[in-house]
């Protein structure tokens, strides 16, 4: 009997606890935290990457016109050579017995046209006298401008022969640096098809440039004068600075994928830049320093009956953009005008101004979790809160 008045009581008490813990609402008070930004300048910049090579900005592959043997090489690999500096020779025998039957010839057209000149002035004067035919005297006119034209012929060919024999030296033909040398000395090219590659000379190291290649998505944004960085292996700890100089129309596809080339000035002063490093680029396609932004999840901030306390009130106002503060217990809406934007921070043109704490993001500590609100796109407008909300005032 004793035991069944004890149970008894103990479930009293339960039932008591399950009221009392019913009327409170069953759960615990919840406690709604907000996270604010400050609009404030910041630098706001968007940017694309790419790869890219180093090379001159000039460089001259020098080459042969005439076939023969390599007899003597003046310079080798990163040899500085002046314009006109001799820096190969090739053998000149052939060259040069060329050129010497070229002048026999044209001495033997000069005599046959000093004879043809000769008999074409007797046929002449015996033609003017009635002494011979016509036929006679045309013939010897003839073989008279057939000889002038051997002569012509031949200095020509003459001609041709002592340049074909300066070809045989091998001259700088600018101002630079030997890159790379492709022959070595007894060695024969041959120039009948294509101009043998002897050397290649770059004028300037101290000025590079950066071939990019840019991805057909983002080639719409790249404009001359922009902004860039880059970086290579070589130097991982240093950032080159240059600026996009020439965007070419000319696009190239591999592997299904389009890309254009970019050209990057590369100032190398330090001569750290070699020509063949790979560029790892970043193109500042869109830059503003010292503008008013804030981050771009107050523009996606709204508040709703969830986040509402007692006594807390929302001012709402019609407008595309615009951004939130809690001002006691109001949440106002805050229209603004926007600029730029990188994702993250989105400019403020006007609307709000400097220094002033925004609504970014809300969590709540204790109680049930309700349903967080809907993420939308800030530059849209927003269906308006019906229930504890308070019209701007005209």
């Amino acid at each position: 009997m004793k035991n069944k008045k004890l149970w008894m009581g103990i479930g009293a008490v339960a039932v008591i606890a399950l009221v009392v813990w019913l009327m409170s609402g069953g759960k615990k008070e919840e406690k709604v935290e907000f996270e604010t930004a400050k609009v404030e300048r910041q630098d706001i910049h968007t940017t694309i990457t790419a790869t890219g090579t180093i090379e001159p900005v000039t460089s001259v592959t020098v080459g042969t016109q005439v076939s023969g043997i390599v007899s003597h090489l003046y310079v080798d690999y990163n040899s500085v050579v002046k314009k006109g500096q001799v820096i190969a020779e090739l053998d000149k025998t052939n060259l040069t017995s060329e050129l010497n039957t070229a002048r026999a010839n044209l001495s033997s057209a000069q005599s046959s046209l000093s004879y043809e000149q000769a008999n074409y002035n007797r046929y002449k004067t015996l033609y003017d006298k009635g002494l011979v035919s016509a036929d006679e005297y045309e013939s010897a006119r003839l073989s008279y401008d057939k000889a002038r034209q051997q002569v012509a012929t031949s200095r020509e060919s003459v001609q041709k022969a002592q340049t074909n024999l300066s070809y045989a030296t091998i001259t700088s033909p600018i101002d630079g640096v030997v890159l790379s040398k492709s022959v070595e000395e007894g060695q024969t090219v041959a120039a009948s098809f294509n101009t043998p590659e002897l050397f290649t000379i770059a004028q300037d190291l101290t000025n590079m440039r950066v071939i990019a290649d840019i991805d057909e998505a983002d080639i719409g944004g790249v404009k001359e004068g922009q902004r860039v960085t880059f970086t290579v292996d070589a130097f991982p700890d240093d950032k080159f600075e240059g600026e996009v100089t020439q965007v070419r129309q000319q696009a190239t596809t591999s592997s299904n994928v389009v890309t254009y080339e970019v050209v990057i000035s590369a100032p190398n002063n330090d001569l750290k830049l070699k020509p063949g490093l790979t560029a790892n680029v970043t193109i500042y396609t869109l830059e503003k320093n010292n503008v008013l932004a804030v981050p771009s999840k107050a523009l996606r901030f709204t508040p709703n009956e969830t986040l509402l306390q007692e006594g807390q009130t929302i001012a709402d106002v019609e407008a595309p953009v615009k951004v939130w503060t809690l001002e006691g217990q109001t949440f106002k809406a805050h229209a603004v005008e926007v600029g730029i934007t990188n994702g993250m921070a989105t400019e403020i043109l006007n609307g709000i101004g400097e220094g002033t704490d925004v609504l970014v993001d809300f969590s709540f500590t204790g109680g049930d979790m309700p349903q967080e609100q809907p993420a939308g796109n800030p530059f849209m407008p927003r269906p308006r809160n019906n229930k504890n909300q308070q019209q701007p005032k005209k």
